[in-house]
């Protein structure tokens, strides 16, 4: 019989459901100890996963101290990111940690000293390089199927945050536990996709807005004031040439979780989005007709790989190409802040690499 890989959880709310159902069906992994600073939701997800009382936390370092987990699992609002990186690298504790890497660039920065000194095993969770459309796309992009690459377009929408909601203020809008709004929630996922696909960034010219100001408390009817970005636009200039255009917001009324990608080649056309995970849009000339057709290709299993699947590999010491590690999260922390700078600098076009 197969060892188990004893697993911490840091953080029980919403998003870590997806990684229990994720780290469950993998079978490699056994939820040994888990961690929340809220203890009512702490104690409820410990009763469904027959954790013992003794392996629940509210301090994450008492959880990495236990000696009762291998690696941890961190889906925690992004001001926490870094303290619990940090303490992993003290510690020498594996991770699978949520994007992005830390609440801003000088928390990056620092944390990677660190990590220089004692680097350790670290997954960033860019989920969406295990979505098998997207995963498809770059083994087409690998091949040349569209020959040289010119422009592509990213955008990533959703639509909770529109105001017919009546969404409440939540941790998502609170600048001092999220750091940006929809820059560092979606927009990451938008640039780790554009570095998946087309490598290094080189320059980025921007534009951020914060469209809603105001929203009620969650419990009370309190109105909240607050300033944080709802929409953020790019363009970018990356190392090889190729350009991209990037938009992204959590206010586009209709849209549940619409990730889309376009990639414009001097032979054809590649669409991709998360509303049709399993197929990927191929446009391109016929040879027989020369006339241009679309056709539709339904993605082969071979390319088919889960985040978690990819994390036991990392604990196993199988580490293989597009492997979200900590560079790929820094890289992704530099962007973020050139993205930034330049929409505090309007016309003025950031090198997306200057430290």
């Amino acid at each position: 019989m197969m060892e188990k890989i004893r697993i911490g959880l840091i953080g029980v709310g919403g998003m870590a459901q997806s990684h229990i159902k994720g780290l469950q069906n993998v079978g490699t992994f056994q939820i040994d100890a888990i961690c929340d600073s809220n203890n009512k939701n702490l104690k409820k997800v410990g009763e469904r996963l027959a954790i013992k009382s003794e392996n629940q936390y509210i301090d994450f370092r008492k959880l990495i101290d236990s000696q009762k987990v291998d690696a941890v699992v961190s889906i925690t609002p992004n001001n926490v990111h870094a303290p619990i990186l940090e303490y992993c690298i003290e510690k020498n504790m594996p991770i699978l940690t949520e994007k992005p890497l830390t609440l801003d660039y000088e928390e990056a920065k620092q944390l990677a000293e660190k990590y220089k000194q004692q680097p350790i095993l670290c997954m960033v969770g860019f989920s969406y390089r295990y979505t098998p459309a997207f995963r498809f796309v770059k083994a087409l992009l690998d091949k040349g199927e569209i020959g040289q690459i010119m422009n592509f377009s990213i955008q990533y929408l959703q639509g909770w945050g529109a105001l017919p909601y009546d969404t409440p203020y939540v941790w998502r809008f609170n600048p001092a536990v999220t750091g940006t709004g929809v820059l560092g929630d979606l927009g990451s996922h938008m640039i780790d996709m554009a570095y998946y696909l087309f490598g290094s960034f080189q320059e980025v010219s921007a534009k951020m807005e914060s469209f809603i100001k105001k929203r009620k408390m969650e419990q009370s009817n309190e109105w909240k004031e607050f300033v944080i970005d709802d929409f953020v636009c790019f363009q970018a200039k990356m190392e090889s040439g190729i350009v991209g255009t990037f938009q992204t917001t959590r206010n586009a009324i209709g849209s549940g979780n619409q990730f889309d990608v376009s990639i414009y080649g001097d032979k054809g056309t590649i669409h991709a989005n998360t509303m049709e995970e399993e197929i990927v849009n191929l446009i391109h000339f016929d040879d027989g007709t020369a006339e241009v057709v679309e056709k539709k290709m339904h993605v082969p299993k071979t390319v088919y790989l889960s985040e978690w699947e990819d994390f036991a590999q990392m604990l196993k010491g199988k580490i293989g190409s597009g492997f979200p590690d900590f560079e790929v999260g820094l890289r992704n922390q530099q962007v973020l802040e050139a993205i930034i700078q330049s929409s505090n600098q309007p016309g003025k076009m950031i090198d997306a690499l200057e430290s």
